[in-house]
Order: structure tokens, then sequence, then C-alpha cells
């Protein structure tokens, strides 16, 4: 007798085949499907009865030899050659002593069946394979949630109350799972019996294997845009890359962070995209509740993303992987996040590998925030402009990572466009598919000056009911959000109406020598403070009277002890290019800020608060007419 190893093909044919008898030695965790009638194999005795012995060939390959079919008398532990002589329907298996001459040992390891996870049927026992995207320890069981290339599913493997199972399993391993599928509140859990860590050449062949399948289903859904616009083509590649990170970010299991300007035009960016991504998540989890465990949207006080705003995404997501055990969150920036003020907020993630992407419309840094960026879509990266804004963006990036949320977000755009005063080519196309879902131009207007209202009362709050229901998204009650954009937008109507009433009177008006109309008002003296309007919105408002009133160009700025908020129409600023020229020009002022053509807020030292302003308003002086820019042309 000798021995020859796995790999060995048994091949009988050929020249210089091995012809002799083959016998299969069983890896232990085989199973009846890897063994087949009239196969001969290595066997031990495990018990001894009056009519024959039983033997095992793998840990769960056993059967019966009838003493008929002995020739010698053996123990419990003895090893002997069989041969397999029937499987009964009732899965009784009947072996024979049989040892053949001169033959050759096979190792056969155990190749399992595959069930992917999007197949799983509540009762039936089965393996699994995936990577690990989470290890929660509960006072129970240990869960796992393991992805492969068609789903995600839980898997709870139990130890001892409280106890780690698998201590030795990381997040990003590839396993095989072993278990039965049952049901736990509503979806499917797997409850396992066995876990291996595939390594090597095994690890490395699953892992590529999931990987292109979730490249593939990762790919943007294919949707026509709701206008015809070609300056907004420029940026569908964009949006398309970020829709196919998002996609893979929620088919990989890991949590999104969104982060979005709290304002009209960053709520009618950031709502339709979580929609759809809240969707899609419960769609790949099977799971009503995964939403809620792994989507948050916050908004940023700040036209930045603050260091405040970071440290509290950091401290939160960092306890999720203690807590919850899991990856850290994607973070996903809205109307906001372009700046070179934005970037030291990122270097902060960059230390903890948090992928980042950036959906903005303002006046872009792309050299400073670039390279700490995995995608970043803006408007002035292709020669276009603020017009553009990031609520008619992302509703065409929602749409293409869920298409059914469609007819959720028709009127959107054009509440976004109003909101932000577009004065896109399209803006007529957009109310008019407003107009088509009920909306009239004036009842947009009212929605984004409720969605105002409610931000400013909301905070650091997310509001995600209340703001669905005035923005008409996800909302179930069409009732209720016209009773509540009523009600918000009388309210919003009366405060910026008594907010008017003080401060109007103390504007200082000048007539620069280019013919605009300067108008200027100290905001800490002549304005109510911590209520509706804050003072970009007095600003804006005050604004707006007098460019109506003068129907000429109008620039207007609103200040206060560290802070100016500046507007224009009919005048071409570039805020952002004078915010960086004051910064070099006003020693000592600590000037930052940023913002579009005409629209800006800086922030300084408030001991130079005087020379920043007169600086402010000569460079002012010199901006050039530009009745592109005006909303009286």
């Amino acid at each position: 007798m000798s021995d020859e190893h796995a790999g060995d093909s048994g091949d009988d044919s050929g020249p210089n085949s091995d012809a002799r008898p083959t016998v299969y030695d069983l890896a232990p965790n085989c199973t009846v499907d890897d063994v087949e009638t009239g196969a001969y194999y290595h066997a031990v005795v495990n018990g001894v009865v009056e009519y024959g012995i039983f033997v095992d060939i793998s840990d769960s390959v056993s059967g019966l030899i009838h003493e008929s079919n002995l020739s010698a008398d053996y123990e419990v532990g003895d090893r002997l050659v069989v041969r397999l002589d029937s499987i009964r329907e009732n899965g009784d298996i009947a072996f024979a002593e049989d040892t053949p001459d001169d033959y050759r040992t096979l190792t056969i390891d155990h190749e399992p069946t595959i069930t992917p996870i999007s197949r799983l049927t509540v009762g039936e026992s089965v393996t699994i394979e995936g990577v690990v995207s989470q290890i929660k320890q509960t006072g129970g069981p240990t869960v796992f949630r393991i992805a492969d290339d068609s789903g995600i599913v839980a898997a709870a493997a139990f130890e001892e109350a409280g106890v780690r199972a698998f201590p030795h399993v990381e997040l990003d391993d590839v396993v095989r799972m072993t278990g039965t599928v049952e049901d736990h509140e509503g979806t499917r859990q797997l409850e396992v019996d066995g876990l291996t860590v595939l390594e090597d050449d095994a690890a490395a062949e699953a892992h590529d294997r999931i990987d292109a399948a979730l490249d593939e289903r990762a790919e943007p859904e294919s949707v026509e845009p709701l206008v015809e616009w070609p300056a907004f083509e420029k940026l569908r590649d964009d949006l398309e890359d970020v829709a196919r990170l998002l996609r893979r970010t929620v088919l990989e299991g890991r949590p999104i962070r969104v982060r979005h300007h709290a304002d009209g035009d960053g709520m009618c960016a950031s709502v339709p995209v979580q929609l759809a991504l809240e969707r899609l998540i419960t769609e790949v989890h099977d799971d009503p509740d995964a939403p809620r465990h792994l989507f948050k949207r916050l908004p940023s006080k700040a036209p930045f993303y603050e260091m405040e705003d970071v440290t509290r995404d950091l401290n939160f997501a960092l306890e999720g992987r203690a807590r919850h055990g899991q990856r850290l969150p994607f973070l996903l920036m809205l109307d906001n996040g372009s700046t070179e003020e934005d970037v030291p907020a990122y270097e902060n993630l960059a230390h903890y590998d948090v992928p980042i992407a950036v959906v903005d419309h303002h006046h872009p840094d792309p050299e400073a925030v670039d390279p700490l960026l995995d995608a970043h879509v803006n408007p002035y990266l292709h020669g276009e402009d603020y017009r553009i804004t990031t609520g008619m963006m992302c509703v065409e990036l929602a749409r293409m990572i869920h298409p059914d949320v469609s007819d959720d977000l028709r009127h959107v755009p054009a509440v976004a466009g109003l909101s932000d005063r577009s004065k896109a080519e399209v803006m007529d196309e957009y109310i008019e598919l407003a107009k088509a879902e009920g909306y009239d131009r004036e009842e947009l207007l009212d929605v984004g000056e409720a969605l105002d209202y409610a931000a400013h009362w909301l905070r650091y709050n997310d509001g995600a009911s209340i703001v669905n229901d005035v923005l008409n998204v996800g909302c179930d009650d069409e009732s209720r959000h016209r009773e509540l954009v009523e009600f918000l937008s009388t309210r919003a109507e009366r405060d910026v109406e008594r907010q008017l009433e003080s401060a109007e009177p103390h504007l200082e008006h000048e007539r620069l020598e280019s013919g605009a109309n300067l108008y200027r008002i100290d905001l800490d003296k002549w304005a109510h403070r911590f209520t509706y309007p804050a003072p970009g919105k007095t600003t804006g408002k005050l604004h707006d009277r007098k460019v109506t009133e003068t129907g000429e160009p109008v620039i207007t700025i609103g200040y206060g002890p560290d802070f100016a908020v500046l507007r224009s129409d009919g005048v071409r600023l570039d805020i952002p290019r004078m915010v960086a020229e004051l910064n070099e020009e006003v020693v000592g002022g600590g000037v930052s800020g940023g913002g579009h053509l005409v629209v800006g807020s800086i922030k300084f030292v408030s001991g130079m608060r005087a020379e920043v302003i007169d600086s402010l308003v000569e460079k002012m002086a010199e901006a050039d007419i530009d009745e592109e820019l005006s909303t009286t042309a």
C-alpha cells in the first residue's frame, strides 16, 4: 500500500497513468454530497453492536457494516478500508469491509454548495461565503453582518451570553459560514453552526469575485434628466461617479453620513439623496430598520465644514465602531465643502481613512480640497457657475441611486432654484415641471421660505420628519404638507417684516463710482438677535427690497462684530477672490470666508472690523456692472 496527496486527479487513462484502485481519505468537513456509491474510503470504527460495526468516513458521514460483510473483529478506534454499498432514502448508509490490493490514497477536501445571500430561505441549512462588514457583541450572541455579491445578512453566533464568538475574526475578513436560516423579527438571520476564515488564494479569489460583482451592481441607474440642459450635461459623469461610490458603499454595508448647508438649497439637495439611499439600504439589507443604523443626515451652520462638526462626526463614528462593530462611515458633503476652509476638517478625517465626496456649487478651491476627496462635483470645475444649484444636481444624483424616487422629486429642483435665486435658463422648465405636480410659483416660494424657517429653529438637528413634510419628499400626507408650509411660511413672513421694520431705517446708502448703490447696516445694533431671520437672511431681505425699489445695481453689506454678509445684484463681485485678497492685504484681519460671485460671507478679527469693511467697500467700488447678474434685467 502506498499513500499519495490531494491533487492527484485519479485519472487512470494514458500510458503513464496509475491504474491502481483509489481509496479516498475524506477531510473532516466532507458531507454526503462528497461521496458516491461503489467508491472506497478510509474509515474509523465508532461503535460495535451485535449485528456489526458503525464507522465514520468524515465527521458527518457515518454508516453500518453488517456482520455479514465483516471478515474480522474490530474495536472502537480501529481503522479499515470500506466500500460504500448504498445510501437509502432515509439517509442511512451501508458499507462493506473491502480492501483492494495495491491501492493508492487520494485526499478529498469538502467543497460545499455556496448559497447566495439573496437566495436564503427560512428553514434551510446553508453555507454562505462573504466579507465581514460588522461585528456586534450583544448581551447574548455575537452578530456578524456578512456581505457577498448578492446581499447582506446578519449571522448570530453564540459562545455564551455576552462572550465574543470566533474572536479571531476581524472586519473585512472573508469567511465561510454554515448554519440554519431563521426568521428574526421579520428579517432573515443565519444561526451559525460553524465559521472558517478563508486565507491566501482562497481569500483573494473570493475578494476578487465579490468585488467584481459589487462593481457591476454599483453601476448607477440610467435615467433621463428631468429637463434637457446642456450646461448640466457637463456634470453628468461626475455625478455618476458619486452615485457609483454611494451605491457601492451601501452594498458593502458601510454607514453613510451626510453634512449639508442649513438652508433651502442644502435641504433640497440632502433630502432626495437621503430618500434614495434609505430605500436602497432597506432593499440590500432586507431590513426596514437598517437605514436607522446606517444613514445619518446633519446640517452644518457654517458655510464650510467646521472643526466642531468634524469632531462630532468622528466621535460618533468611533463610538459606532467601538459599540456596534461598524466600519467608519462614508462622508458626503452637500452644498458645502469645496473651499480651502474645509481642508483642516478633511485632514482630520484623513487620519482615519474616511472616504469623502462633495457635491457643491459654491466657488471651489480644487487645488486645496481635491487631494483629500474621493469625488468632487462642482459646476465651476466645468466652466459653469452657481446657477446650477446643489439641489438640482442632487435630484439627479438621487435618481441615479434609486430611480423609483423620481415621482417624489419633480418639484424639488424648482424649490432649490427659487430658494437660491438661480438664474438658470431652465428655471421656467423646472417651474412648469412643478406646476404639473400641483405647485405654482408662489407655492414653491412658500415651500422654500418654510424650509429656511424650519432650518433656523432646528439649528444642528436634522429634523427629518418635519423637513420631509415641508418639502413633500417621502411625506405620506399631502394635506399635512400644505398646512405645514402655510403655517411656517406665514410665521416666517411675519418675523421678516418685524425684522425689516427695525433694521431698514438704519441702512446707510452711498453711490459708488460704478453707479451701483451700496447699502450697509450694523446688524449687531439694529436687528433683533437670536431670532428669525438670522443675519444672512436679514441682509438678503433688505437687499431684495432695495433691488425692487431702485431697479438698479445694488450691493448690500450686513455686518456684526466679526462677520459680514454680502449680497450683490447686477454687479460682478467675485466674492471668493475678494476674500483671498483681503486676507493678504489687511494685516492682522484674519479674513476668511467664501461664496459665489454675488453671494457670500466673511469672518474677521473684531478689532479690525473697520479696516476690513473699508477695504471691502473699496474693492466693491471697482467691481464691474454686469446686467447678466441682475434680477431686474
